[in-house]
């Protein structure tokens, strides 16, 4: 068995909030979604800037790559706890304590289900056997970490009195933190709350583990979910950022937090440890790397969310900032969004400023391809915002994953009066081919002109545009999905032409289809 691994748990006070984020995790599991090793180790380094205190980076027995993610973020992390999740069972937990074993605090999440439905019609196995199952489970983690976290899932559809004999029995068996979840989204905050208080009050040895919960959001009650549990004892939340997760997404990691802060008279931990002011660069980091935009109106990191239309509104903010504001824009990060390089600044300006974005390079080769491309941009667009740098870091790792299909050329001709047409050249699996198509506009010529080519009979279900920075010379965004025989993939691009960047996006996505799958991923 593997050498105790170091731990240090911190922030489990009772006057504290410890936030548990599984955006590299749960996140990851929204269609699409997935992400590079090297894309989960900059959001890690985005969420330690953050003070965050646990990061749940992955599965590690889901695949290789999944194994060497979590392994590269442990290695990469020094501040935060960096979780593997693993089922209830020896391969699992075998694998999360050898993918943690870098870690500099380390945490094994096991789960097995618990609700009548599930041991019934999934597990196939007795409410006894299951106990059992969980202990064990337990017992296994700790030999590699003494921090370890259990989850029954399915909890919030769970027998109470059974999710009372299986958490008293699994902190007897060492575990420090106990997570219920509820997995589909079922409960309301009364409910839940209620839930909450009760294990806390029911089961005999709760003060020895911290009680945590993890919400998902299908009736739109995640985060009303998780702060109904924080005012009934919990002391830990799960949560994503931008809200990201399975089918309708998790408790939103900037809402959570802002509601404990803004509303300290309502809720007792607090959040103080956490750097708000990274959670918008954050948020901007996680939809640039996942291609899922933030949409306007949503609360803290939508581009709306502190803007005034209203003229009462506007008159009364600019009186006193209180009257229609409870939070500071600037407190969360909105004043992040500055100006940081142009066309004279040197590589070793660069460099250093990509540090400080959490973006480190592995040689200097890849660093000096990567500050030409920062050239020809600022060739093209005169201000260079830090959005715009970590987009350029994206697009960098979507080329390195182009292993199949590259953009060689791409020519459109768009006339008033005629049908838009495009010739595009490209590199598949080493040999050149060219194509050409029309279409009702430029950029659905250039896809059918690429499909031409590709011949993937994948179908698109999604198109879409935002811009990075404000202005005309402003970077395309574009996100692309594509879905073959149930999959779906999501594909990213951007580039200051848009036409370019929907090429990209388009071929991007075509990319992440041709690469095959042997990814399994829980659910809790």
């Amino acid at each position: 068995m593997a050498t105790q691994m170091k731990n240090t748990t911190k922030n489990q006070m009772k006057d504290a909030l410890i936030i548990f984020d599984t955006t590299l995790r749960d996140g990851e599991q929204s269609p699409g979604a997935s992400m590079t090793r090297d894309e989960k180790v900059r959001i890690a380094k985005a969420l330690e800037r953050m003070h965050v205190d646990v990061i749940e980076a992955g599965f590690p027995i889901a695949s290789v790559g999944d194994f060497d993610a979590v392994q590269a973020v442990a290695n990469a992390i020094q501040d935060s706890t960096i979780c593997g999740l693993a089922r209830a069972l020896d391969k699992d937990i075998d694998r999360a304590g050898e993918a943690l074993k870098g870690a500099n605090s380390a945490r094994i999440h096991t789960f097995i289900a618990t609700s009548p439905i599930h041991m019934k019609m999934k597990l196939r196995m007795e409410p006894d056997a299951v106990l059992e199952q969980a202990v064990r489970a337990v017992k296994r983690a700790r030999q590699y970490t003494d921090n370890v976290e259990f989850s029954p899932e399915d909890a919030g559809r769970s027998e109470q009195d059974f999710l009372c004999r299986v958490l008293e029995a699994v902190i007897n068996a060492g575990a420090t933190t106990v997570n219920i979840p509820d997995t589909v989204g079922y409960n309301v905050p009364q409910q839940f709350g209620e839930l909450i208080g009760n294990l806390i009050a029911r089961v005999p040895n709760s003060d020895k583990a911290v009680f945590s919960v993890h919400c998902h959001n299908d009736l739109g009650l995640a985060v009303a979910n998780s702060l109904a549990a924080v005012a009934n004892g919990a002391r830990q939340v799960e949560c994503t950022i931008n809200g990201l997760g399975e089918r309708a997404g998790n408790a939103s990691l900037e809402e959570v937090v802002m509601a404990v802060s803004t509303r300290r008279d309502v809720f007792a931990p607090n959040v103080d440890h956490i750097d708000r002011s990274q959670i918008v660069p954050c948020s901007r980091l996680v939809s640039s790397i996942t291609g899922f935009n933030v949409q306007p109106n949503k609360a803290i990191v939508g581009a709306n969310a502190f803007a005034h239309e209203s003229g009462i509104h506007q008159d009364g903010v600019l009186k006193s900032r209180e009257t229609y504001e409870i939070m500071r824009a600037e407190d969360v990060g909105w004043s992040a969004n500055r100006m940081v390089l142009g066309k004279h600044s040197g590589r070793n300006a660069f460099r250093t400023r990509m540090q400080e974005l959490g973006v480190s390079f592995d040689s200097e080769e890849q660093l000096n391809t990567t500050f030409v491309r920062f050239k020809e941009l600022a060739d093209k667009k005169h201000e260079i915002y830090d959005e715009d740098l970590q987009a350029l870091v994206t697009g960098a790792s979507l080329e390195a994953e182009n292993e199949r299909v590259k953009l060689v050329s791409l020519k459109v001709c768009s006339e008033t009066g005629e049908i838009p047409g495009a010739s595009v050249t490209l590199n598949v699996d080493g040999d050149e081919k060219q194509a050409q198509a029309q279409g009702s506009g430029p950029v659905d010529a250039a896809f059918k002109a690429i499909e031409a080519v590709v011949g993937s009979g994948t179908e698109l279900q999604l198109y879409s545009v935002s811009n990075i920075t404000s202005g005309t010379d402003s970077q395309g965004e574009v996100t692309v999905r594509l879905e073959q025989g149930g999959r779906i993939v999501n594909g990213q691009g951007a580039d200051t032409d848009i036409v370019i960047a929907s090429a990209t996006a388009y071929i991007n996505a075509l990319n992440k289809m041709l690469a095959p799958v042997d990814r399994q991923h829980p659910q809790v």
